[in-house]
């Protein structure tokens, strides 16, 4: 593998838009200012036409947000710059690439299908052989048009440069997965088929819609989530002890998990559920039904809940079920794997409560985790009362944007999407898909705040 090749020139396609000053650049921030930051030459481009000044002002905004200082962060706003240019002709793409010093990133923040056509003029270019692509999911619309995607992409630059970026795998939640799990035999050697019932990821968000119709009515939650998202934090979850934390232990781990992963018992129809919102009240907040939102096509019948059982059919975890599931607009948020263990063989006549199985919960956000096990009640001792042991991860240094761009300006790929695991992730959910688009699967209801149609609450 060849060295790691810092980034000195960081463009970012589509420095326009709401990515740009909502996350984009608040991350980048963040990292200048840290014990890892440096100056960069940051340039934005968009069709939109910025003067120089209008620009950095969008940056000193965005930078202002975060309200940390520093040398690295003044000296990146005094020095970048903004490029008119439209991405999808070779002409605008060649004027980024002149503009560009030393070892180039391209950073992606366009619609999906933008990034296709650039790309593919990219591939049809003379580009600097130490350029970096940078993209946001999703990678392709299925698996078809991922794997297409991968071949235009390794066509501009070598795979260990391109950086699929998925920013709910900030480095902070994968060392706290890992750490969990590698640094704790007690934990690490219940984790297996042996020893665990079932595992349940959920990322269930009190948001609902927020004016992302546009994106969010052509793809719902399975593809938006669950396709990305929770596949991804299985994989970092059931993969094997990697020798290292190097990009290619890590990734070639999470490869393995994807590769064995398997719809729960071949039935898409029965290991799947979807369901979207009506009206109803987050807190103070007034929600309206899925279908009144503006932008949103009711015939769609796009999922603003979905849910689907596989397994990972190996010699670790065969026989285990693990749900993923994600939600909009509902009543309580909830952000964690939990992993139900079994019960125990056997328990003596004399305790008066059966014991209860055992839970390990992982946080995402807030961070933390806890182990939920059976203790001697207070008061008769034959008595077992539930007890949770807990800890608190606490946050990392950087937010998971400036997680996303360290990995980049660094040259490490660890927390990177490799090509073929973004089309597995692709073929795992695509039988769900096709039921769904036969109406296999009917489409449930459930009231904004509520946890859910109350048929899955049984």
């Amino acid at each position: 593998m060849a060295p790691r090749t810092q980034i000195d020139t960081l463009v970012i396609l589509g420095a326009a838009g709401d990515l740009t000053s909502r996350l984009l650049l608040p991350g980048l921030a963040t990292l200048l200012a840290s014990s890892r930051g440096r100056t960069v030459r940051l340039i934005g481009s968009a069709r939109e036409p910025l003067t120089e000044k209008q620009w950095k002002q969008v940056v000193r905004k965005s930078f202002a947000k975060t309200g940390v200082r520093g040398e690295h962060v003044e000296q990146t706003l005094a020095n970048t710059t903004y490029i008119q240019a439209d991405v999808t002709t070779t002409e605008g793409l060649q004027t980024l690439l002149d503009a560009s010093k030393g070892t180039p990133a391209f950073f992606f923040a366009l619609p999906p299908a933008v990034t296709s056509l650039a790309c593919a003029q990219l591939a049809n270019m003379q580009v600097p052989k130490s350029l970096t692509l940078v993209l946001e999911k999703p990678f392709g619309t299925d698996s078809r048009s991922a794997a297409e995607l991968n071949r235009i992409l390794v066509k501009i630059v070598p795979e260990e440069q391109i950086h699929r970026v998925d920013h709910f795998l900030g480095r902070a939640d994968v060392l706290n997965i890992f750490g969990v799990r590698f640094s704790n035999l007690v934990i690490e050697q219940l984790l297996s088929n042996q020893n665990v019932e079932k595992i349940d990821i959920i990322y269930d968000e009190d948001l609902a819609l927020e004016g992302r119709a546009g994106y969010y009515d052509h793809a719902g939650a399975l593809r938006d989530m669950i396709q990305s998202h929770l596949l991804q934090i299985m994989a970092l979850l059931m993969m094997e002890p990697p020798a290292s934390l190097k990009e290619f232990d890590v990734r070639n781990g999470k490869a393995m998990v994807l590769d064995a992963t398997r719809i729960w018992k071949n039935d898409p129809v029965g290991s799947s559920k979807r369901a979207r919102y009506t009206a109803g009240k987050i807190g103070r907040r007034t929600i309206p039904a899925y279908t009144r939102e503006p932008g949103v096509d009711p015939s769609r019948e796009t999922e603003t809940l979905a849910q689907m059982t596989v397994e990972v059919a190996n010699w670790r975890w065969a026989g285990v079920p693990v749900t993923l599931r994600s939600g909009k607009a509902m009543g309580k948020p909830r952000k964690e794997a939990v992993i139900t263990f079994k019960p125990v063989p056997h328990l003596p006549a004399e305790f008066t409560t059966p014991a209860t199985p055992d839970v390990l919960r992982i946080g995402f956000k807030p961070a933390g985790m806890s182990l939920d096990i059976d203790v001697n009640g207070p008061g008769d001792k034959f008595t077992l009362e539930k007890a949770s042991l807990v800890a608190d991860f606490g946050s990392g240094q950087l937010e998971a944007y400036g997680e996303v761009l360290a990995g980049v300006l660094e040259g490490d790929a660890m927390l990177a999407v490799r090509g073929d695991t973004a089309v597995r992730c692709w073929l795992i959910v695509e039988p769900v898909l096709r039921a769904w688009a036969a109406g296999k699967v009917s489409l449930q209801t459930y009231p904004a705040g509520s946890e859910g149609p109350r048929s899955w609450l049984s």
